[in-house]
């Protein structure tokens, strides 16, 4: 009877095993922590919108980037002044089941949740990677973090009722609501966190489609969240249109409701190559980004872009622009390169110098070497992802001009012998040596001395990252911004004066003027007079070759023809919970 028993708990585990319906996903880095204070990554931002909710959330397919309710019941009330919102949540809301709360049941979402979760940021125990979004913004919350008493609220944060919370501004940001669908405004339980501690990254509780079921360096499981409110997914109030999404079975997906697999597994792949690999088998990643080596294989031919038949028989490919773009950077703060305090000659001259290096950078060379060469580089700091972008700039700082920066490091004084040692810091990922020396081969062709050009390596991007904040580098290689939200006002803030000093101004850039103009364009909506500040901003930073800017890649995302999806910038969010797989190869549960 017990070997019975047995045989018959074997099969229904492998038949409910079977029976679940999964995909398979994978990224090209990895997340340590589902905190929303203590995660900061694009690939944490993703976990964590499909575990935690958000107020608001981005339109699935809908392009440009359109804001829609979430947890909030509808779009803020806000006075006429601009500094005054109120938001009232959905009623009916619950977390998910867990030991954290009274006989392990999860309990309803009330707005002091929300004022909860948005004092931790402010709480200086918690080091918060997300205090930047909102601090001098809300009035009291600075004020706040000096004694960090839960028990107080902010005169900014407070709730009014049950389900609806106050938020008032220290002045108008017309795009704060952006905020508020972004990772860093997840919504997490008082009982949790005091529960799980330090490890709360490692056991979130929220109230999203999914649950965390296991995380490590090499990948993350999610399983369907049996609290999750009821959600039928409307494909034309997310933007459906026949045109872009037709070839992926979308439509068939519309008045279903979410989520639509019972789990998800996400890898985390930092090499490229290893994740084609596993999507190539077949049986493991169901999706996956091309590798600039596997380009040939894939791309037929790039202008305009086809690729090879026999690929497309057999996969799902579209080729996307990231929401995001790549720049390099100085430090203006080292000695090497930036200002020199009271030495306005010793500045003009480090500055002739950042402007040589930026005219010997080979952007074409960089794109087609690194990037599939498809694309083009864009002058300054908006990138053309953006509304702002200006098409109109001078495209002189993204040239190829070695002979130039020859003739200005000559004209300002500089040689072999007084050239500073130039250090290509970056960390271990793929291709950051082959970029190496293909920098290292540009700064040779305008006579600088390859004893003088060095590679530094560090460990990881976090250990990069704090030696960025330490401001101990003078020069950042490689980098890449993610951009939080549509606007340009996101890498405006890269440079903004008071985000120096550990800051998102890793450049430790200052110019009073610059900060001013960004100061007033915060406060304003949409207009022909901000995209003049915005511009105007630009010039500044391209007049003073404070980097050297910008790529925005375009990625070839492939998918198996089973799967049913549309890829989503990162900034979108909690995707997982629209992808379908179709029963064909794996039955169905429900």
């Amino acid at each position: 009877m017990n070997y019975f028993l047995a045989l018959m708990i074997l099969f229904f585990n492998v038949m409910g095993s079977a029976s679940t319906k999964s995909y398979k996903h994978s990224e090209e880095g990895s997340c340590n922590s589902l905190d929303p204070v203590a995660a900061g990554s694009v690939y944490a931002n993703r976990l964590i919108t499909s575990v935690f909710d958000t107020l608001y959330e981005y339109k699935y397919l809908e392009r440009p980037f359109t804001l829609k309710p979430n947890l909030a019941k509808d779009m803020p009330r806000v006075s006429k002044d601009g500094l005054t919102y109120h938001i009232t949540l959905k009623k009916g809301v619950y977390f998910a089941d867990d030991p954290a709360f009274p006989h392990g049941k999860g309990r309803e979402i009330t707005a002091a949740d929300l004022v909860y979760s948005l004092k931790r940021h402010f709480d200086p125990k918690n080091r918060s990677r997300g205090k930047w979004v909102w601090s001098g913004l809300i009035e009291g919350l600075d004020e706040w973090s000096k004694h960090a008493d839960y028990n107080k609220d902010p005169e900014g944060l407070k709730p009014i009722d049950r389900y609806t919370f106050r938020l008032k501004l220290i002045r108008p940001r017309p795009h704060i609501v952006y905020t508020l669908a972004h990772g860093f405004s997840a919504i997490v339980p008082k009982e949790a966190v005091e529960k799980y501690g330090q490890e709360f990254g490692l056991h979130p509780v929220g109230s999203g489609p999914w649950k965390l079921f296991s995380l490590n360096k090499y990948q993350a499981k999610l399983v369907r969240n049996p609290n999750y409110r009821k959600e039928v997914f409307d494909i034309y109030e997310h933007g459906y249109q026949e045109s872009s999404h037709g070839f992926t079975g979308i439509k068939s997906l519309h008045g279903k409701v979410l989520p639509l697999v019972d789990e998800v597994i996400v890898s985390f792949a930092d090499q490229q190559s290893s994740n084609w690999l596993s999507f190539t088998k077949g049986s493991e990643v169901q999706y996956a980004s091309l590798p600039p080596q596997q380009s040939d294989k894939v791309i037929a031919k790039k202008d305009p872009l086809q690729f090879h038949q026999k690929l497309t028989d057999t996969y799902q490919i579209l080729p996307v622009k990231e929401f995001a773009f790549i720049y390099f950077a100085f430090n203006m703060d080292h000695p090497s390169f930036g200002n020199i305090p009271n030495n306005p000659d010793a500045s003009k001259k480090n500055r002739a110098l950042r402007c040589a290096i930026r005219k010997a950078f080979n952007w074409r060379h960089f794109i087609d070497r690194n990037f599939h060469g498809i694309g083009d580089p864009f002058p300054g700091i908006i990138p053309d992802v953006l509304p702002d972008y200006d098409s109109s700039l001078p495209k002189e700082s993204i040239d190829w001009d070695p002979q130039g920066a020859k003739k200005l490091l000559e004209k300002h004084g500089w040689n072999k012998d007084n050239l500073p040692t130039l250090h290509f810091n970056s960390y271990v990922a793929p291709n950051i040596r082959h970029q190496y020396e293909m920098f290292k081969s540009w700064l040779k062709k305008i006579s600088w001395p390859e004893d003088k050009i060095k590679l530094n390596l560090h460990k990881s991007f976090a250990d990069y990252h704090q030696e960025m904040k330490r401001g101990n580098l003078s020069f950042y290689a490689s980098l890449a911004w993610n951009l939080d939200f549509p606007d340009a006002e996101n890498v405006m803030q890269l440079f903004y004066g008071a985000n120096t000093g550990g800051g998102a101004n890793a450049s430790n850039y200052q110019n009073p003027e610059f900060d001013k103009l960004l100061d007033e364009a915060t406060t304003l909506e949409p207009s022909e007079h901000r995209k003049q500040l915005l511009r105007k901003m630009n010039e500044m930073l391209i007049e003073d070759c404070v980097l050297i800017s910008g790529y925005s890649r375009t990625y070839i995302l492939l998918w198996h023809k089973n799967v049913i999806l549309h890829p989503a910038p990162q900034v979108v969010g909690n995707i997982f919970k629209y992808v379908d797989v179709k029963p064909s190869t794996t039955k169905e549960k429900r």
